[in-house]
C-alpha cells in the first residue's frame, strides 16, 4: 500500500493528478453499483428505515457529535494542513471560496449515499440471521472488515461482490493514503524549499522517508492484537479532539489575531475578478470563523474532556491504565505543539518588544494603572505579529500582493465593522 502510495505522489502534482482519476472515480461507480444492488435485496427497506428514521435522543450524547466532527473534519481534511498545502498548488486567483463550497456539497452528497448502499444490504443480513440491524450495525473498522464482509458472504455470488468492496476500500485507502503525504511533505517543502523544491532529488526522498516512517509507525497494528493498537491510535491520535484543538486555534487566529477585516482584504485580491467578497452570503463566513467555529469546536472539546474515561474494546476488554496514558501522550504531541510554536515564534520576532512597554521610572502598579501601557503593548503584539506572518509569506506571494495593492484605486473602502460590510454590498 506505502509503496503504490509513493510512486503515485513521489513526483508531485504531475502523478498525483494522474491517479486521482482512479481512486475518486472508481469508489463513485461501486458505491452506484452496490447501492442497485443493495436495494434489491429482500430486507433492504429495514435497513434503509434504520438508516433514515432520526433517533433525536442520540443528539444529547457527545459521542455522536465527537464522530460526527472527525467524520466531517477527516472528509474534508480539516485541521490537518493537507487541504492548505495542497491548495499552494492553485493559481493566485483561483477561486478556492466558490469551489469548496461545491466540494463541501459534492462530498456531503456522497457521504449520504454511501449510507444506501451499506444499510441496505445490512438490512438483508438482518433479515437473514433474525438480528435486529441496530445489533449488526457498529462504528469504527468493524463495520467494514468485519460485519460487511460478512454481510456480503451471505449474498448471491459473494466472491465477486467481496472482491469489488475491497477494491473499493484499497482505492479509498490510497486516497487517503497519498493526499495525507503530499500535504506534509508540500508543508516540509515549503519550510526548505532548496532541498525539497529546487533539487531534482529533494522531493522523492522526503517523500520516501515519509511513506517508510508511517510503514513502520503502521506495523504493530498488523499483529495479531494490532487492532487493540490501532483503536489507541484511532481515540487519541486521529480522534476528533485533537482536530477540534487544530480547529479552534485555525479559526481564532485567522479571525482574531490575524484579523477577519485583514483576511478579507487578501481575498479580495485574489478573488475580486470574480466575486466580491463582502457581499452576502460570503462575508457571512467571516463570522462564523470568528464566533461559531472557535465556540462550537470549544465547547465540544470541554464537554468531551469531562467525559471521558478508560478505553473499552469491543465493550469487553478494558484498557489497562498505561495504554490510555501512553494515548494522552499521543494526543498531547501534537495539541502541544500549536501554543508552544505560536509562544517561541512570538518571542523570537523582531516587530516590538513587550520589556520596552514596561516604564522603568515608576513602580509596577503604576504601570499597570497606565493606559499608555497596554497601549505599547497592544502595538508591540500587533507588530510583532505582522513580523512573523511576513517572515512566513513566499518572495513570490509577496511580490504579488504588491503588485496587487498598487493596482488598488484610492475608491476602496476600510471595511472595519459589520455596518461597512452592509455599505459595501
Amino acid at each position: 500500500m506505502w509503496v503504490v502510495s509513493y510512486f503515485c505522489i513521489f513526483r508531485g502534482t504531475k502523478s498525483t493528478g494522474k491517479s486521482v482519476y482512479v481512486t475518486s472515480t472508481f469508489p463513485l461507480v461501486m458505491m452506484m453499483i452496490l447501492i442497485v444492488r443493495g436495494v434489491t435485496l429482500k430486507g433492504a427497506a429495514k435497513g434503509l428505515a434504520f438508516y433514515l428514521k432520526p433517533n433525536f435522543p442520540k443528539l444529547l450524547e457527545i459521542n455522536v457529535w465527537i464522530d460526527a466532527g472527525t467524520q466531517v473534519f477527516f472528509s474534508y481534511m480539516i485541521g490537518i494542513g493537507t487541504a492548505i498545502a495542497l491548495g499552494s498548488y492553485n493559481d493566485f486567483h483561483f477561486n478556492s471560496f466558490k469551489w469548496s463550497l461545491f466540494l463541501c456539497g459534492f462530498n456531503a452528497s456522497a457521504s449520504f449515499f454511501s449510507g444506501f448502499a451499506i444499510f441496505s444490504i445490512l438490512g438483508y443480513m438482518s433479515t437473514l440471521t433474525g438480528i435486529d440491524v441496530a445489533d449488526i450495525a457498529e462504528s469504527g473498522p468493524g463495520l467494514a472488515f468485519i460485519v460487511y464482509p460478512r454481510a456480503v458472504s451471505l449474498m448471491p455470488l459473494p466472491n465477486l461482490w467481496a472482491i469489488l468492496f475491497f477494491t473499493m476500500l484499497l482505492m479509498l485507502g490510497l486516497a487517503s493514503h497519498y493526499v495525507g503525504v503530499d500535504g506534509l511533505a508540500a508543508m516540509i517543502a515549503d519550510l526548505y524549499p532548496k532541498q525539497f523544491k529546487t533539487s531534482s532529488t529533494g522531493r522523492p526522498i522526503l517523500v520516501g522517508c515519509i511513506c517508510l516512517l508511517c510503514f513502520l509507525v503502521g506495523l504493530p497494528m498488523m499483529t495479531d492484537g494490532g487492532i487493540y493498537v490501532f483503536q489507541i491510535f484511532d481515540i487519541y491520535g486521529a480522534s476528533g479532539l485533537c482536530l477540534l484543538w487544530v480547529a479552534f486555534f485555525q479559526t481564532s487566529v485567522v479571525a482574531w489575531i490575524h484579523g477577519r477585516d485583514n483576511y478579507y482584504k487578501k481575498l479580495s485580491l485574489m478573488y475580486s475578478k470574480e466575486i466580491n467578497v463582502f457581499r452576502y452570503p460570503w462575508y457571512i463566513f467571516g463570522y462564523l470563523w470568528q464566533f461559531i467555529t472557535p465556540i462550537v469546536c470549544m465547547l465540544v472539546f470541554v464537554i468531551k474532556l469531562t467525559q471521558m474515561g478508560r478505553t473499552v474494546y469491543d465493550k469487553t476488554y478494558l484498557y489497562p491504565a498505561w495504554a490510555d496514558a501512553f494515548g494522552v501522550c499521543l494526543a498531547s504531541s501534537s495539541m502541544i505543539a500549536i501554543p508552544t510554536v505560536f509562544i517561541l515564534e512570538y518571542l523570537r520576532s523582531n516587530g516590538g518588544s513587550f520589556i520596552a512597554a514596561y516604564n522603568r521610572e515608576v513602580s509596577f502598579l503604576e504601570n499597570i494603572q497606565d493606559p499608555e501601557f497596554y497601549s505599547k503593548l497592544s502595538t508591540a503584539a500587533s507588530n510583532k505579529w505582522k513580523d512573523v506572518i511576513t517572515e512566513r509569506i513566499s518572495a513570490e506571494t509577496k511580490a504579488i500582493i504588491s503588485g496587487l495593492e498598487k493596482e488598488e484605486t484610492t475608491e476602496e473602502k476600510n471595511i472595519s465593522s459589520k455596518d461597512d460590510f452592509l455599505i459595501e454590498s
